[in-house]
């Protein structure tokens, strides 16, 4: 857990917790998807702030672990590429950009069929107003924003290979994504169960909007002649500068202090360390060339490199 990059380990902490305080509400007869669940805008129960908070609910135990699963697979890949704060942009942006899809689905729905002009529904044997029918229109998940994460997978290394459990074959991400996409299409359509498919899409929508503007940003030249970064530099603060100061020091201290002659050699922690040191600074090299020149610069090779060095740390 340790090794995760702080802002995927943070939302996965954060789903956990709201889950287990569904389950508490629960208990007390508190549902909390009826206050911060996605509602359909018409309805009495919607609130502004429901496009964010509904991403941290979810309908069950099976939901949350194959949405956290997802997050924890390819999250922690995505947040080293693109940085902590664009990483946690972008889950955002897919997250609500999913809520707003959802939204314009219903209200294409709810005008379609023509529910505004009636003003009770049959529901199973009983009737119920329009109002309490539209109030069950709830969405909860962070299912677009995990989806949003799978598409940038399949986008910035299209040509890694995941395996699949059924059928267990490898498969380049790129067309894994295109194969998930069209069955959540077909499913959109087809299908009538009570899942979000649109929201799904809207997440990756929105994430494939989000990387192209980034990616049409990072090809521009700006005024120095510098092209701008995916992740946008800035100024250290005052703590980080003294910090950075004392480390120096010490560090030429100690290195004037040393003796050549009592380097360890043949310790098993002191190469793994050594091993550790060579991986974060060839990382840190290829994401400096991605900030600088943005992903596409990469060469093949640089791209499998990143991603085996994400992967093992």
């Amino acid at each position: 857990m340790l090794n995760i990059p702080p802002i995927t380990r943070s939302l996965l902490l954060a789903n956990v917790a709201c889950y287990l305080l569904q389950l508490v509400f629960r208990q007390m007869g508190i549902e909390l998807s009826d206050l911060f669940g996605l509602h359909f805008i018409l309805a009495g129960n919607f609130h502004i702030f429901q496009p964010v908070t509904y991403m941290f609910l979810h309908g069950s135990l099976t939901h949350l672990f194959f949405n956290m699963f997802s997050l924890w697979m390819f999250g922690g890949l995505i947040e080293r590429t693109l940085g902590t704060r664009r990483f946690l942009t972008y889950y955002m942006v897919c997250g609500i950009g999913a809520a707003l899809c959802q939204e314009l689905w219903q209200t294409g729905e709810y005008v379609l069929e023509g529910m505004y002009a009636y003003d009770w529904v049959q529901a199973g044997s009983r009737m119920i107003s329009m109002g309490d029918f539209l109030d069950m229109w709830t969405t909860i998940g962070a299912s677009g924003a995990c989806y949003g994460i799978l598409l940038a997978f399949g986008m910035l290394y299209p040509n890694e290979r995941i395996m699949l459990l059924i059928p267990p074959i490898p498969m380049k991400a790129k067309y894994f994504v295109v194969g998930y996409a069209a069955i959540e299409l077909f499913s959109a359509y087809a299908s009538n169960d009570n899942v979000a498919h649109f929201a799904h899409l809207g997440g990756m929508l929105f994430g494939w909007l989000c990387l192209h503007h980034w990616r049409r940003r990072a090809q521009q030249q700006t005024f120095g002649g510098r092209w701008e970064a995916w992740e946008p530099r800035r100024r250290p603060s005052a703590a980080e500068r003294v910090r950075q100061k004392w480390n120096e020091l010490f560090s030429a201290k100690k290195k004037e202090n040393g003796n050549a002659h009592h380097a360890p050699t043949g310790n098993p922690d002191h190469d793994f360390n050594l091993q550790q040191k060579a991986r974060q600074e060839r990382m840190d090299e290829i994401l400096d060339k991605i900030r600088l020149s943005g992903y596409d610069s990469l060469t093949e090779e640089e791209k499998r490199e990143l991603f085996r060095i994400s992967r093992n740390q």
